[in-house]
């Protein structure tokens, strides 16, 4: 497939290389050092699961460059994807798939307000990997997993061809029953542990054994489950046991990117994630407390960074 890697960051990165070294044509869309380095040096890729060198690397910070697409991932931040979906929908053709694989709940709604919903998929990823340096991804926590499916949830002959690409690539793949309830699932365990991590400053090992930082976590995930709910996203009953295991799974180490972005002073997905829920809270009438603290306390923070 000749794919689009629209952000290659600590996500864009691992799969595009992975995607590369399956010998699929990728372009990396990236700007000033991390490009500069990866059309001179190529993508170097450092993983657990083993390490690639992308080279020579396409790669530009003009997707309009890139012509006959059949595969956009999208992989910027939340903050970034209208601008995004600006630029996409200047390179579409008729059979141009769009995946988001960011973190939050609404990115079909931003998304299919620029480009013909006949485009997009629904997705996500699972994996812990960042820019190392310019050029370096690192990827050094979890199994690197694409969740995708059709809006509708029907298994297409588009949908199929991409649940082989990703497998072919040595990708942990899974063509959802219900894309809706996997990108609410994955919902619920990021903004559990992102924006209390950021606002402690801990990693995941050290939450863990708080026991009063265990419990508002808890409370957290409770609030969310309680709007995914009143916006009909039913999540099963033993949802938080599955998740807090996963969490509690976690390298002791372990931060999340939000977390990582505000304690280095950048802009965040902060109102992609804790944001969302309160805002949704207000919207439907739900509590959520202890998001909204956590909101207030962080939002001064987001406010800076963006300047």
């Amino acid at each position: 497939m000749n794919i689009v890697i629209y952000g290659t960051g600590g996500v864009g990165g691992y799969f595009g290389a992975r995607l590369a070294q399956a010998g699929n044509t990728v372009t990396f869309i990236a700007r000033g050092k991390h490009l500069e380095a990866i059309q001179q040096k190529g993508l170097q890729l450092k993983s657990l699961k083993g390490d690639y060198l992308v080279f020579p690397a396409n790669a530009t910070s003009n997707i309009s460059e890139v012509s006959d697409i059949d595969l956009i991932l999208v992989c910027v931040k939340t903050w970034q994807l209208e601008a995004a979906a600006k630029e996409i929908k200047k390179v579409l053709n008729e059979k141009t798939m769009v995946i988001s694989l960011l973190n939050g709940v609404n990115n079909t709604e931003v998304l299919s307000a620029v480009i013909d919903k006949k485009h997009l998929l629904g997705g996500l990823c699972k994996v812990v990997s960042k820019i190392e340096d310019y050029g370096i991804i690192n990827h050094f926590s979890f199994e690197p997993t694409i969740v995708f499916g059709e809006l509708d949830n029907v298994k297409t002959g588009r949908a199929l061809l991409l649940e082989k690409l990703f497998l072919n690539a040595g990708i942990t793949t899974k063509l959802a029953e219900n894309i809706q309830l996997e990108i609410w699932s994955k919902f619920l365990f990021i903004s559990t542990i992102s924006p209390i991590g950021a606002l402690t400053r801990s990693t995941i090992g050290e939450m863990i054994a708080s026991s009063q930082l265990k419990k508002m976590m808890r409370q957290i995930a409770d609030e969310i489950v309680d709007v995914a709910k009143a916006k009909g996203v039913h999540l099963s009953g033993d949802i938080m046991d599955k998740q807090f295991q996963m969490i509690e799974s976690q390298p002791y180490n372990t931060t999340s990117s939000l977390q990582r972005d505000i304690m280095e002073g950048k802009p965040s997905e902060l109102e992609a994630q804790t944001g969302a829920i309160v805002k949704m809270g207000l919207e439907l009438g739900i509590l959520t407390p202890v998001n909204t603290f956590i909101y207030a306390c962080l939002l001064p923070q987001e406010n800076k960074a963006r300047g």
